[in-house]
């Protein structure tokens, strides 16, 4: 991706029955915006500057062709998983029935991205994404095991860090292993 690009977030609740047909849907809502789409479970986020964190990091590597994906959507979602592995980073994504997912837009023209949002919004109830992506106690278990949280580092930060902790873990995706 080159230039100036746009990006906005939209939360929601859904029901995936086929997640295969669910991502060609909106693979093909992608291509006739000219934007990029990319879903990700919302449990697994803590909070709203996780994931424009990871947001920026994956704009920045393709700006610096230091990119790990082919996908920017993929790369999104592998610094929001905190992972420098592909594979490893998809069990941030959304999966079969349901789904909590904020989904990412983003492409050098807002209206496009303005007309994607609006196609993203027949597959899904549409919820605030303050209320959705800010990390609760209910995140809790999902986000220690996701991101490897033990109780001595919790101990040593206290439970109040855990969203630094993930920010850690995604600020370091490009050294993991």
């Amino acid at each position: 991706m080159k230039g100036h690009i746009e990006y906005r977030i939209l939360c929601g609740t859904l029901n995936i029955p086929d997640l295969h047909e669910f991502l060609n849907k909106t693979k093909a809502l992608a291509t006739a915006c000219g934007v990029v789409i990319q879903g990700l479970n919302s449990d697994l986020l803590a909070g709203k500057r996780h994931l424009d964190f990871a947001i920026e990091k994956a704009l920045r590597a393709f700006a610096e062709g230091k990119n790990v994906a082919k996908d920017p959507g993929i790369e999104i979602m592998r610094y929001a998983a905190g992972e420098r592995q592909i594979e490893r980073s998809f069990l941030l994504g959304l999966s079969e029935g349901e789904n909590r997912g904020a989904f990412v837009v983003l492409g050098g023209d807002i209206e496009k991205v303005e007309q994607a949002l609006l196609g993203l919004k027949e597959f899904f109830i549409e919820t605030s994404c303050s209320a959705q992506l800010a990390y609760t106690p209910e995140k809790r278990k999902g986000i220690l095991e996701k991101f490897g949280i033990e109780e001595p580092e919790l101990e040593a930060a206290g439970d109040a860090q855990i969203p630094e902790l993930v920010l850690e873990r995604v600020a370091l995706a490009d050294f993991s292993k």
